[in-house]
């Protein structure tokens, strides 16, 4: 008789790692840095371009504590031209902007960078505008106000429209509390992830911690302007938003305009997943999310 096949104990060897770079962009006169992945032998698909959360930097979406990990090499390696932003107030205009800038002015910033860099990278059918935490709250406001045809759709993790307990306030990464909301289970992360030179954080903008405050107002203006197809994930150990079946009914259909909306969860993840073990299977899902946006271009055309 054959032998039953061994179980798999280990996960499938990760993409060729594609060449990350950092660049510098142009948005309207504030100068943003990044990291940039391009695929090597191909035209891009097309791109996706990242916004990380509070205190973090671009970084988020670039691991290296464990083989692919890496949301900028992955998506390179798969044909997409990928662009880690660092937000306003960070990377290279921290100087320049010490307190930040307001939501509204972070979506004017980001959308001038977009701007810049598609007038000089290969985006092929368009960008898909992924996000996590607060940077989710400016892609919204960007999303808002971008055409459909430069936006293929938007995908966010780590970001709701009710926070858990109201009494909150923005997090502090120095605070036990807020560093468990924040990373959840440490087991969910490869060693070495919590090490000085791991892990991607930087200051949070005075105007950041002004602004969480006021999230649950601005996304009542902000959602119903959405155009595009939005996806949502939160992972297993989400603390900070509220995600139970009525809250996330409430948040998929606050985005009317959108063709469609759904909510996903992430197992074995913590709110901060592009730095966890389930980084790639993350990725992968929200690269998938970005071939179905392209779907329909490719059936009209």
């Amino acid at each position: 008789m054959p032998r039953a096949p061994e179980p798999m104990t280990a996960p499938p060897p990760p993409n060729p790692a594609a060449t990350v770079r950092r660049i510098s962009v142009d948005a309207g006169g504030v100068t943003l840095s990044g990291l940039l992945g391009e695929p090597e032998h191909a035209p891009a698909r097309a791109a996706v371009v990242a916004l990380h959360g509070g205190g973090l930097n671009a970084g988020y979406f670039d691991a290296r504590t464990a083989p692919g990990l890496s949301l900028v090499t992955l998506g390179a390696s798969l044909g997409y031209t990928v662009l880690a932003l660092d937000r306003p107030g960070y990377g290279a205009s921290a100087a320049r902007l010490p307190l930040g800038q307001t939501l509204t002015d972070q979506a004017a910033t980001v959308t001038g960078a977009l701007r810049d860099f598609t007038s000089r990278h290969a985006t092929g059918a368009g960008i898909l505008l992924l996000a996590h935490s607060f940077g989710g709250k400016v892609a919204i406001g960007a999303a808002a106000d971008l055409p459909g045809e430069t936006l293929l759709g938007l995908d966010l993790s780590g970001i709701g429209h009710a926070y858990q307990d109201p009494r909150h306030g923005p997090p502090d990464l120095t605070r036990h509390g807020d560093w468990r909301r924040n990373w959840g289970p440490l087991h969910l992360y490869p060693p070495g992830t919590f090490q000085a030179r791991s892990v991607p954080v930087e200051p949070m903008p005075a105007q950041e911690i002004a602004d969480a405050a006021r999230w649950p107002a601005h996304f009542r203006d902000l959602a119903p302007r959405v155009r595009v197809p939005v996806r949502l994930t939160f992972a297993e150990h989400e603390a900070w938003w509220r995600h139970d079946p009525d809250a996330l009914a409430e948040l998929t259909a606050a985005f009317g305009a959108a063709p469609h909306v759904r909510a996903e969860r992430q197992p074995d993840a913590g709110h901060n997943i592009s730095l966890g073990w389930a980084a790639r299977a993350y990725h992968l899902r929200a690269l998938a999310f970005l071939e179905e946006c392209l779907a329909p271009r490719a059936i009209a055309s």
